[in-house]
């Protein structure tokens, strides 16, 4: 249900990057002419092809975005919390949403009408150009998923996947807490759970992790031999 914006959301819309140069006056303006919508977790917030009507901003919560082949495979191209946005891509093009988003925790986001966005673009080519920096960023994202389907194998991802969710300099014996299971890392890495498996025995057999009780957690034995697999020294499909 929608219901209108907050009067808290003129802060939250302060942290957007796009609206952190504007005075007070005009980003309260804005924040009223948006519209808030709460989801549960695992609906869905909008579905690849629709119509894109305006900039999500997320309020509360998680979402992620992904594709989903006509086979059932899926992709997961990335998540995005409190302060992310959502939409830009669609929104100039006036194509419809190149993926689908779910909420996969109980979430709040704020909706921009296109209208509104465009004005203040024409407004403020401040914002355009912003824009145009976020847009780039996640054209250069893609292209790196992209990369990874196609030249690294299963192992290779799943290694750089661990290592980039584990502070640096990683000690010996870090506990990692993927918190996923065997087909949602698959989502991750656009493969299936089967291949997820033998890439997590790989990695084991080599003794750069240990798979510990819980669900997706890993404690990585061999920093040094973990980000050498990452690196593609060691390959295996």
């Amino acid at each position: 249900m929608k219901k209108p914006c907050l009067s808290g959301d003129t802060a939250l819309l302060r942290r957007v990057r796009y609206f952190a140069s504007l005075p007070a006056a005009e980003l309260s303006a804005l924040a009223r002419r948006c519209a808030s919508r709460t989801l549960a977790k695992g609906e869905v917030l909008f579905e690849e092809g629709e119509t894109c009507r305006g900039l999500y901003v997320l309020a509360e919560g998680k979402v992620e975005i992904g594709q989903v082949s006509v086979r059932g495979r899926e992709q997961v191209l990335h998540t995005e919390g409190p302060g992310a946005t959502l939409g830009e891509g669609p929104l100039f093009d006036r194509g419809g949403f190149i993926a689908t988003a779910v909420a996969i925790a109980p979430t709040r986001v704020l909706l921009l009408p296109r209208a509104d966005l465009l004005a203040l673009c024409h407004r403020r080519p401040g914002v355009a150009l912003v824009m145009l920096e976020a847009l780039a960023q996640r054209v250069r994202s893609f292209a790196g998923i992209a990369t990874d389907l196609a030249f690294r194998p299963v192992t290779e991802r799943l290694a750089r996947y661990i290592v980039g969710a584990v502070a640096h300099p990683i000690a010996p014996d870090a506990v990692v807490e993927l918190g996923l299971t065997h087909t949602m890392l698959a989502a991750r890495l656009g493969t299936v759970r089967e291949l997820v498996s033998r890439a997590l025995a790989r990695l084991e057999g080599s003794g750069a992790i240990a798979r510990a009780r819980g669900q997706g957690r890993i404690v990585i034995r061999d920093p040094a031999q973990l980000e050498t697999l990452a690196r593609g020294d060691v390959s295996g499909r």
